[in-house]
């Protein structure tokens, strides 16, 4: 896996390139298969929310939320532990002796997962968590299994943790500076998000025994907001790629593509490139 089409490439006396839109190809694609996904249950929502999900007792909730319920938590969990082991299992086990031009290409990679996990974790922790209170505002919970909750703690948050923690693998095993170290904003921005999901078992505990107002502000939902603010941890990561990205541009723009990159203080390579 150490020899790519880059290393021969520059062997051979060519200048490598690195193709944005090839390397970017497979963001777009999940970026679609995302929307359909999210936009389809909110669709459901619509269609089934008002005429079968007002009363857990009835055997049509079971019919028509019930069974989603049990169909997202089956693919979700199989798609984790394929999606995970396929990273793990397709490493790069010499990682620390890419050249330059791969390490590039293998950023913007990286920026597709970003991206899509962003995108993600926008809509599970936005748009159907406000929806969520919304709902509960109007219809008083009979369960903790209401088609809220279905779509919104079983249906996108578990997805989102699927992408970021197969985000994280990939800087862990293809990257250099990510293999050596471990990215504290990197980290913060997926076990944050991640850690909302074990707290709606708290939730849920608590509207069991008080009665609260369905609001973000209760205490109750306090660490679903602190956890949901982690994610501002991807501006730090940003900074981090940035950075790395402009000293491999410029060893790429100097015709060094093809030789590896050294791992050096960050703030040292970015005050040498540019002289300072």
């Amino acid at each position: 896996m150490a020899t790519t089409t880059h290393d021969v490439a520059a062997k051979s006396g060519a200048k490598p390139s690195v193709n944005v839109y090839g390397n970017l190809k497979y963001a777009w694609m999940a970026t679609a298969v995302y929307l359909i996904y999210v936009v389809s249950l909110r669709v459901y929502q619509q269609w089934a929310a008002w005429y079968a999900g007002l009363d857990s007792t009835d055997p049509i909730f079971d019919e028509y939320w019930m069974s989603l319920f049990y169909w997202e938590v089956t693919l979700e969990a199989a798609g984790c532990v394929l999606l995970w082991s396929y990273m793990w299992k397709t490493r790069d086990l010499n990682v620390f002796n890419i050249s330059a031009d791969e390490e590039l290409k293998r950023y913007f990679t990286l920026i597709g997962w970003i991206f899509v996990y962003a995108m993600a974790v926008y809509w599970a922790a936005s748009f159907f968590a406000e929806q969520d209170a919304s709902w509960h505002q109007v219809v008083v919970r009979d369960t903790s299994f209401t088609p809220s909750h279905i779509v919104l703690f079983y249906g996108t948050m578990p997805v989102y943790i699927m992408i970021g923690v197969a985000g994280f693998i990939y800087a862990r095993t293809r990257l250099p500076d990510f293999a050596s170290k471990i990215s504290i904003p990197y980290l913060f921005a997926v076990v944050g998000p991640f850690m909302i999901l074990p707290n709606v078992g708290y939730n849920e505990w608590g509207h069991a025994f008080w009665l609260m107002e369905e609001y973000f502000t209760a205490p109750l939902h306090w660490g679903f907001v602190v956890l949901g603010w982690t994610v501002l941890m991807l501006a730090g990561l940003a900074l981090q790629v940035a950075i790395r990205m402009a000293v491999l541009m410029k060893m790429s723009s100097d015709g060094k593509g093809g030789e590896v990159m050294p791992l050096r203080d960050e703030s040292m390579e970015y005050c040498d490139m540019y002289g300072k």
